[in-house]
């Protein structure tokens, strides 16, 4: 398929989008990671449009969420930004390897693939973008002193990272990759049908 999406293509993305936005609002904290990190599966919509028509589609789902939760943003922007980076690295490639030949296996293999590129790309970007924006808005001590309560080796923001933010981004992109594959052929199914 091209870049080109038809008005019926559009407007299930579009529904995707949506559903990935209410999705972000049922969100559970899990228990040794810091409050602030949440797991929702807003990424789900994203990766099931990823895989029914493309990566590009998959990467606007992730684009629609996020800009509609601006408009609900307690976080300066920072946390959509992330949620943006984050969902798109597991999309991207998940999607792409997907592409190439659509199987279980290559669905399996490109989810691993996504996975992984998300807790890199996460630890990355909390590194280099995400933690120096959003301390214009908290403290990194303050960041820092919650995490530690979680977890007690952290104590900067390397270990922040390591201990939190990765395996954390790995534990979702695994719950979202389980989920995806449990639910992926029932909903092609609908959202292939004319």
């Amino acid at each position: 398929m091209s870049n080109k999406f038809s008005l019926s293509t559009l407007l299930k993305i579009t529904m995707l989008s949506a559903i990935a936005f209410i999705l972000m609002f049922l969100e559970l904290q899990v228990p040794l990671f810091p409050e602030f990190l949440k797991i929702d599966i807003s990424d789900l919509p994203a990766l099931i449009g990823g895989f029914a028509f493309g990566p590009l589609a998959g990467v606007i789902v992730e684009l629609i969420k996020n800009l509609l939760h601006l408009f609900r943003t307690t976080t300066g922007s920072v946390g959509e930004l992330a949620n943006f980076l984050v969902g798109s690295a597991l999309v991207l490639p998940a999607a792409y390897i997907y592409k190439v030949k659509k199987s279980k296996k290559t669905a399996l293999i490109g989810l691993m693939v996504g996975t992984i590129s998300m807790a890199i790309v996460g630890g990355l970007a909390n590194y280099f973008i995400l933690l120096p924006f959003y301390q214009n808005f908290m403290p990194l001590d303050a960041i820092i002193g919650m995490s530690s309560k979680a977890n007690g080796a952290i104590v900067d923001m390397k270990t922040l990272i390591l201990y939190a933010i990765v395996p954390f981004n790995l534990f979702k992109g695994i719950v979202v990759s389980f989920v995806t594959l449990l639910l992926y052929k029932h909903i092609s199914q609908l959202l292939h049908s004319k």
